[in-house]
């Protein structure tokens, strides 16, 4: 099992960056692929990006390619969120997920997921 906590959100203007961290507890950490997703208000949620045990492999969302990276530091149980090139579209409660295999992830079936981080961006 592996407790996740976001941290990182915050207010932003349109253009601007931030970056986002999903610690998590356990040694098992680098053994879960681990994903981003965002909700906001009246929506459904929304797949981000994931990113494999190992950190080789990555995908994302089309609405955040090019502008978002994932990365993780499994020595310090941290995957982020880099966030680039913010548009008010972006804002939303974002969430990390852990799971099993990388499908799951991007299914949105993880196991384990955080709390969340609110992102508001302003035009």
């Amino acid at each position: 099992q592996v407790l996740l906590i976001e941290s990182g959100g915050g207010l932003v203007q349109a253009g601007g960056s931030l970056r986002l961290s999903c610690e998590g507890s356990g040694r098992t950490f680098s053994s879960y692929d681990m994903g981003w997703f965002r909700q906001a208000p009246g929506k459904d949620r929304e797949f981000v990006g994931v990113i494999s045990l190992t950190g080789a492999r990555t995908s994302y969302s089309d609405s955040v390619k090019g502008r978002f990276t994932i990365s993780r530091d499994n020595t310090k149980n941290t995957m982020y969120l880099q966030m680039n090139g913010l548009n008010p579209e972006d804002s939303a409660v974002y969430y990390c997920a852990a799971g099993p295999t990388y499908d799951t992830v991007v299914g949105g079936s993880a196991p384990y997921w955080g709390r969340g981080t609110q992102v508001t961006v302003s035009s």
